[in-house]
């Protein structure tokens, strides 16, 4: 992780640009507001003051634009100090002179006292898998923002347009997302080797039984990310991305189908490596013969596959290296 933080200097300076994103003055929001999304109407009767957010980075969206949340999720995963809160978290909450607010833990669900506690205006949830029992006891403490399609389908730019919408700062939000879209197509510029190559990527493999591989679509967040980079999806991935569906399998007696996969990311750590080389079947593979591998494991740098509006400033180009490092030793 030393390349990570000896980039954080540079993150900093990145996140500085964001920062101007809240001193931007724009024009009124009108109310009320009405926002759409997958589990019904949400309406705003003025704007928000006291923000609250549940599930995965919502909260990254408001502390972008420079609004600290009354509470938010803790982190479950990446989390290298154990303290609830992702580094860029941690770094945009001091820029702020901000102490942490309430942390949800979410372990067994959402914690819906913990969210009543906060005293929200708006619950920010644009991210998430929200079912519609949880939507509807939520929407009792306020009025919530949920997913514009299904859940845990929501991708970095919908998350902020949608999550900004119901901060009342949409134009902000529209500001965020094209100054990270010019962050992004710098750093595939800078990473050549990307371009035109395919990517895969591999949900939670289990080492002791490779007879079936799972992975996401191109309705899943990461894979959209690799198209942001310049990569390209393989046969069997587009195959499998029909509307609605975020993950595919494929048998390991149909290895051959994946001959066309450049890069291989998953979960997980060398051992997973070793065991992909053992296996009679997913040896065959030219991106395992290869060592065209990303793995990731449970570190910030773990969380970079799935980016949002926060980390993409501090984690992109070590992504991207990792990347563009299997790219090269791809022979197709």
């Amino acid at each position: 992780m030393a390349l990570l933080h000896q980039r954080s200097s540079a993150t900093c300076l990145a996140l500085l640009a964001v920062c101007s994103l809240s001193a931007v003055p724009a024009s009124a929001q009108p109310y009320p507001l009405e926002i759409e999304h997958a589990l019904g109407t949400t309406v705003l009767s003025e704007k928000p003051e006291r923000i609250a957010t549940v599930a995965w980075a919502n909260h990254e969206v408001p502390l972008a634009l420079g609004v600290v949340p009354v509470g938010f999720a803790a982190a479950n995963f990446g989390d290298d100090n154990g303290n609830g809160l992702l580094p860029w978290v941690e770094t945009r909450l001091e820029e702020l002179n901000a102490t942490p607010p309430a942390l949800f833990d979410e372990g067994d669900g959402i914690d819906f006292e913990a969210v009543a506690a906060s005293q929200p205006d708006v619950i920010l949830a644009a991210y998430s898998g929200l079912s519609q029992a949880d939507y509807t006891t939520l929407s009792q403490i306020a009025p919530v923002v949920a997913y514009p399609e299904g859940p845990w389908a929501t991708d970095w730019r919908d998350m902020i347009q949608l999550n900004s919408q119901g901060m009342g700062m949409a134009e902000e939000g529209q500001a965020l997302i094209e100054q990270l879209e010019a962050h992004i197509a710098d750093t595939a510029a800078n990473h050549p080797d990307l371009a035109g190559k395919t990517a895969m990527f591999v949900t939670h493999l289990d080492p002791t039984n490779l007879g079936r591989i799972s992975f996401y679509t191109d309705n899943d967040a990461r894979v959209r990310f690799f198209h942001d980079l310049g990569l390209a999806s393989p046969e069997v991935v587009k195959q499998n991305s029909t509307p609605g569906k975020f993950a595919g399998e494929i048998s390991s007696e149909l290895i051959d189908e994946l001959n066309d996969v450049d890069i291989l990311v998953t979960y997980g750590g060398q051992p997973l490596i070793e065991q992909l080389n053992a296996h009679p079947l997913t040896s065959r593979l030219p991106v395992v013969e290869n060592g065209a591998i990303v793995t990731l494991g449970n570190t910030p740098l773990g969380t970079a596959a799935n980016p949002t509006p926060l980390s993409i400033s501090w984690l992109l180009d070590d992504y991207a290296d990792l990347l563009s490092d299997a790219a090269r030793k791809s022979h197709n």
